[in-house]
């Protein structure tokens, strides 16, 4: 795997581990939980639970992303769930994100960024999956 292609795919797994692991288990970013809460309509108690098993399925996509089986799978489930995410977040929660609406933006930067990196990157034929 080449240097730029090897960066990408780390920076996407801090990426998923940023947010899962300091943002939502340690809840160093709170807001994280009223978002969870206002999508979900509901109370702030399950809106914690439900906050951290997020985070650690945000930290398993991480682990995932770094072992690097089923590539291409992984892929294709981060722009869903990160498309939906975001689609959910800019509809009902706007307001409490980092960036406001503007946070699309830069979602849709990392779905390109990370759908370019694994489709029309070259690759030999020994790390393809």
């Amino acid at each position: 795997m080449g240097g730029l292609r090897r960066a990408i795919v780390f920076f996407a797994a801090a990426v998923w581990m940023g947010n899962g692991l300091y943002c939502k288990i340690l809840n160093r970013v709170p807001r994280h939980q009223q978002i969870v809460g206002r999508i979900l309509n509901v109370d702030g108690h399950n809106a914690s639970l439900i906050t951290l098993l997020i985070g650690f399925l945000e930290v398993l996509m991480a682990v995932w992303i770094l072992i690097g089986i089923q590539r291409r799978f992984n892929v294709i489930i981060q722009i869903v769930i990160i498309g939906m995410m975001n689609i959910l977040e800019f509809i009902l929660a706007s307001d409490l994100l980092l960036w406001g609406k503007l946070n699309a933006l830069f979602a849709g930067l990392f779905i390109l960024m990370i759908f370019i990196n694994e489709f029309y990157q070259p690759q030999s034929t020994l790390e393809a999956n």
